[in-house]
């Protein structure tokens, strides 16, 4: 065969693979990928000529002259639609075998080989870290039995310090989690408090590009002053004091060069453990480790957005405390990589010595109010993010990590503070059932009595409230109640909050504050100008409503009065409802024309005689209706199953 007619047979085989591949995504009513229906037309093109092979020699017999009839025509129709009909049950089966994005596509395996090679790398290093501190029985679900409490006190020693060798994201990972008192034994929440991310400082060789790419030109230029000695070095970003060409002094916060990459291929391992450990182990299902780490991924992202920090010192700043101090953020200066704000003149609150109830005082109603008054507060205030200012006033930094609260669970929160201040079992458990997500089938009385039984041991004269929180999470764990991320930074930064209160005065009753708070602020906002300033903003939103209500009172009553009284219901008014609907009675037609369709095909085909229809391939009228039947049967089988397979992946897990 010379060139030009093997390139019209090349174009034409190419023509009819796409047309075959076009005519069975269409017939099939479901949209697939380009190489998953151009591979099945492939396929089906080659295998399609064997099988109509037989019917198409048939035809070699008839003789000169012969006439092979319209029912040849019939035939021809057929084995076209074999041809389209083997497609749809290759694409068919790979749906129920292999759902799309269940394997990769080349071009996506191409361009992710030398991340999964690095990845690979650094899972087997974690592995290692794993193994070499004993964690290998747990990771598999085979891990002894931890009813003993030194069983506990050496798994919780041996997962600190796995964690501290993991590296930046582990280490911040274990930070968390030793707040999440809800979650973990004391055992674990005391030993992986001890986790500490303070590493020695890069040199100034490596930080200097970072500064310069960001800022957009030389510090020398940028500042008036900079001290290339860091202030402070962490495992994500390394701080330094300058000076700006208008004489204020403000501090600098770099991020480490590398640190999003190496922190963004160590979230997918934790994910990816995360996903193993919830479908291997009963503790991982337990806990819930994919949604903690899932919401661990989003705030250490976050973390390491500084604009996003820049952000938050905006918001807590702008309502000003007479107590607390926050620096101001140069916000035209800050970067993603890059923080400048301004410097505050005082101590870090370790280096202070003796005590201050003052400034204890101040610094716990300075968080309540965050929290329960304006809804955006500081989420780890541990000691190393808490300074004594010169004037004697406290400085908050590092806003990092800072929760935000919707006024409902705001009103909730505050309804919980007053009803424990009142010792009301009742309110606090209605408080309660606001805050957290209510199970189906939770016995409130039991948990009434639970929080009553909690009230009496805590909150009575000459009570010891140290375990306040640990009992309080015990009872929310075995009621089956969740706690929403926000409110668990809540949790965390009071729990946090209570050790740095305890360093700044030794024997500070944090319970007996917050109930002097909550009748100081939160009880004024239930009872004179806060009460009326309520009613009045419920009496402005009913407003409109209450003068339309008398006119329609009227309508009503006169409809009524003269017989014209009718009610109008309009359902499946939701556009998803009526294409849910539709899809259904769709499927159910083509369950009933694909059945119908193959009953005949089976009566025709066991019906015998009939006049001849292709005499060449002996076959009768009779059979062969029955065959292009059969055949119109399997594509509309293939079609409802099509979108029963699809149906399934795309329904919620």
């Amino acid at each position: 065969m010379d060139v030009p007619a093997s390139l019209f047979v090349s174009i034409s085989s190419l023509v009819l693979v796409l047309i075959v591949a076009r005519l069975a995504q269409r017939l099939l009513g479901v949209r697939f990928g380009g190489f998953r229906v151009f591979a099945a037309a492939v396929i089906g093109f080659a295998i399609a000529p064997a099988m109509a092979g037989p019917i198409i020699a048939g035809f070699g017999n008839l003789k000169p002259g012969d006439d092979p009839g319209f029912g040849a025509v019939w035939v021809m129709v057929m084995v076209a639609m074999l041809a389209v009909l083997i497609p749809m049950v290759i694409l068919v089966l790979a749906e129920a075998l292999v759902p799309p994005g269940s394997v990769p596509g080349p071009i996506e395996v191409l361009r992710g080989l030398r991340g999964r090679i690095s990845r690979g790398r650094r899972y087997s290093q974690i592995t290692r870290i794993a193994v070499r501190h004993g964690l290998g029985p747990y990771l598999r679900g085979r891990g002894e039995s931890l009813d003993d409490r030194s069983g506990k006190v050496r798994l919780a020693r041996s997962l600190r310090q796995a964690l501290d060798d993991g590296g930046v994201t582990f280490v911040k990972l274990g930070q968390i989690l030793s707040t999440r008192r809800d979650l973990l034994p004391p055992e674990f929440v005391e030993e992986l408090g001890k986790l500490q991310d303070q590493v020695a400082p890069l040199p100034w060789e490596q930080i200097e590009p970072v500064l310069t790419a960001e800022l957009g030109g030389p510090v020398e230029q940028v500042f008036a002053a900079f001290d290339r000695i860091p202030l402070a070095a962490a495992s994500i970003a390394q701080a330094y004091t300058a000076r700006l060409h208008t004489g204020e002094d403000v501090v600098v916060k770099v991020q480490r060069p590398g640190i999003g990459a190496v922190v963004a291929k160590d979230l997918d391992i934790v994910r990816r453990l995360a996903v193993t450990l919830e479908a291997r182990t009963k503790w991982g299902r337990a806990l819930g480790v994919r949604d903690l780490a899932e919401g661990f991924a989003v705030a250490i992202r976050e973390e390491l957005d500084f604009r996003i920090e820049a952000a938050n010192m905006a918001a807590v700043s702008a309502t000003p405390s007479a107590q607390v101090t926050y620096p101001v953020p140069h916000t035209r200066m800050c970067t993603d990589r890059v923080l400048v704000m301004q410097r505050l003149s005082g101590k870090p609150l370790a280096a202070v010595p003796g005590e201050s109830t003052r400034l204890a005082r101040d610094l716990l109603d300075t968080l309540l109010r965050q929290i329960l008054l304006e809804g955006v507060f500081h989420a780890d205030p541990h000691p190393g993010n808490i300074m004594v200012l010169d004037d004697g006033s406290l400085g908050l930094l590092d806003f990092g990590s800072v929760g935000r609260l919707d006024a409902s669970v705001r009103a909730a929160l505050q309804r919980f503070l007053l009803a424990l201040n009142r010792q009301d079992p009742l309110g606090v458990t209605d408080a309660l059932l606001e805050v957290v997500p209510r199970p189906e089938d939770i016995d409130e009385a039991a948990l009434e009595r639970a929080l009553g039984q909690f009230m009496a041991r805590h909150l009575g004269p000459g009570m010891d409230s140290v375990a306040m929180f640990t009992d309080l999470f015990r009872i929310v764990s075995e009621y089956g109640l969740s706690i929403p991320p926000e409110v668990a930074a809540v949790f965390r930064a009071l729990a946090t909050l209570e050790g740095t209160l305890v360093r700044l005065a030794p024997g500070f009753n944090l319970i007996a504050e917050a109930r002097s708070f909550a009748s100081r602020y939160l009880a004024e906002q239930m009872s004179g100008t806060g009460l009326k300033e309520a009613v009045a903003q419920e009496a402005v939103a009913l407003l409109p409503m209450v003068r339309r209500l008398p006119r329609r009172i009227e309508r009503i009553a006169s409809a009524a009065e003269h017989g014209r009284f009718t009610v109008n219901v309009r359902l499946f008014n939701d556009d998803r409802d009526r294409r849910y609907l539709t899809g259904i009675l769709h499927q159910v037609l083509l369950t009933v024309l694909g059945a119908t369709a193959g009953l005949m095909a089976v009566m025709l085909l066991g019906t015998d005689g009939g006049p001849v229809a292709v005499a060449a391939l002996d076959l009768s009228l009779f059979e062969l209706i029955g065959y292009n039947l059969l055949v119109i049967c399997a594509i509309l089988v293939l079609r409802v199953l099509i979108l029963i397979f699809r149906r399934r992946e795309e329904a919620p897990s």
